[in-house]
């Protein structure tokens, strides 16, 4: 989602995360620059206008920055050609090439998934990391999985992957157990959304200092900006999107990234 102001200084929301796509300074840069716009505005009711992202600039963008590997367009493909409404939960190409950025600069071994659907971010992340680095991968439904599987192992990277078939707080709870707080380089979180707290303190207590978390979907289609709507899964969103900002035990920033992401790195 991409902040435009109009004429009026008002803010209005537009869906362009392909904006984002490029580098992680890239990204952030163009985020504080929107932030300090807005903030200009606010306080001297003067009326600045953003870019306004149409079709030609995100076209653009994506001609520009996205390198999607071949098993990854043919993973999606698949996803989108077979199983409809469903696709929608598939992470945008270019964020997950954001996220492979970040990992290459933790220097991540250690990853985990919350919310694995087909497989692509799981697919992008393994090859991300070296090749002895391991994606603990976190879902509950066996059909999307079976997808994923069989990719993981066209790609000839399933040896990175320990997928685990039960409630992701279980799995969470049982890495915790075996002793590996505070060993992981980075988890995503992208799954039920009243369980995004439940998964947020287990992902804090298994990243090392100086390790990442990221929340996905974390502007829900705007709904969280808007007053009248009252679901379930935006009230969590709106509640973990407090929490976080507020949390003193990690740096955060929003992302106007997809359906928006929220970084937050461990003190």
């Amino acid at each position: 989602m991409s902040a435009i102001l109009d004429l009026d200084g008002k803010s209005n929301l537009f869906m362009a995360g392909a904006v984002c796509a490029g580098t992680a300074v890239g990204c952030l840069a163009g985020y504080l620059l929107a932030r300090r716009r807005l903030n200009t505005n606010i306080l001297t009711k003067r009326s600045n206008v953003l870019l306004k992202v149409d079709e030609a600039i995100t076209k653009y963008v994506m001609d520009h920055s996205l390198r999607e590997p071949a098993i990854l367009t043919e993973l999606k493909k698949e996803t989108f050609g077979s199983l409809g409404r469903a696709s929608m939960m598939l992470v945008a190409a270019e964020e997950s090439q954001f996220f492979r950025l970040i990992l290459k600069m933790l220097n991540a071994k250690k990853t985990i998934e919350v919310g694995v659907f087909t497989g692509y971010n799981t697919l992008s992340m393994a090859m991300a990391l070296p090749d002895d680095g391991k994606v603990v991968a976190c879902d509950i439904n066996d059909k999307f999985a079976d997808v994923a599987r069989r990719y993981w192992k066209k790609a000839g990277l399933d040896n990175k992957i320990d997928l685990r078939i039960q409630p992701a707080v279980d799995t969470l709870d049982e890495l915790i157990a075996a002793g590996e707080s505070g060993t992981y380089d980075f988890v995503f979180i992208d799954a039920d959304k009243p369980n995004y707290d439940n998964y947020y303190e287990r992902a804090l207590t298994l990243v090392r200092s100086g390790g990442m978390i990221a929340l996905d979907n974390v502007l829900w289609d705007g709904k969280v900006a808007d007053p009248s709507e009252a679901g379930k899964a935006t009230l969590a969103l709106r509640a973990i999107n407090e929490k976080v900002k507020n949390d003193e035990r990690v740096e955060i920033t929003m992302l106007l990234l997809g359906d928006g992401v929220t970084l937050a790195m461990k003190n």
